[in-house]
């Protein structure tokens, strides 16, 4: 798929008006040096956040790079392409370099909007990861079942699934997503603190194992 064609900017595309900037000194630069210059080719238009990625992803490698010394050996009398260090620091330069080139390639590009609402979307899925971290956290306390049950109802409702119909199917699916690890493949999960409030007895046993 091509790349979309931005609207033209003065500076890069038409020529400015008297006293109308065009541009930092390092966006110009990087505008002369752009494969458009060389070719005539049209600047493309950067996607929402696609500078701020680019940037993530090059401080992601050089900081794999910095880090390679202290989780890597370089073992003595040894062949460099068998040494523990050699593969890694081939996979981090190679990162490294092409997420220059991509970050150079994005502030080049013409700038959109609606960056804040693409990193909104990228931090979405951390709210879920909370949700199952509470979820871990619960089972210990209020046992397998329980905690099941609570979470798929608490998902259900944040979904929008909010009436009785769905809260009761939540339930039902925390039921049989129990029965069939617990009852029946056995997994080893930890007993629920709250269990330990029920009278001894073949009861409070069946439900420690089973549930």
């Amino acid at each position: 798929m091509s790349d979309p064609i931005a609207k033209p900017v003065p500076g890069v595309d038409i020529p400015p008006r008297p006293g109308q900037r065009t541009g930092t000194r390092f966006q110009r630069v990087l505008r002369t040096i752009s494969l458009r210059q060389v070719t005539g080719a049209p600047r493309r238009a950067a996607g929402p956040g696609e500078v701020i990625f680019a940037a993530c992803f090059f401080g992601l490698s050089l900081i794999l790079l910095l880090l390679l010394p202290f989780q890597t050996d370089w073992l003595p009398r040894t062949k460099a392409f068998v040494q523990p260090r050699f593969w890694p620091a081939v996979a981090t330069l190679t990162m490294l370099v092409f997420s220059a080139g991509y970050l150079l390639r994005a502030l080049a590009a013409h700038p959109s909007g609606g960056a804040w609402q693409e990193i909104k979307g990228w931090l979405r899925p951390l709210e879920f990861a909370a949700w199952f971290l509470a979820y871990v956290q619960l089972v210990p306390w209020a046992g397998y079942l329980l905690a099941t049950a609570l979470f798929t109802c608490a998902l259900s409702w944040r979904l929008g699934y909010r009436s009785l119909r769905w809260m009761g199917l939540a339930a039902l699916f925390a039921l049989c997503t129990v029965l069939v690890f617990r009852s029946l493949l056995g997994v080893n999960i930890p007993s629920g603190a709250i269990y330990e409030l029920l009278p001894a007895g073949d009861f409070r046993s069946f439900l420690m194992t089973r549930f």
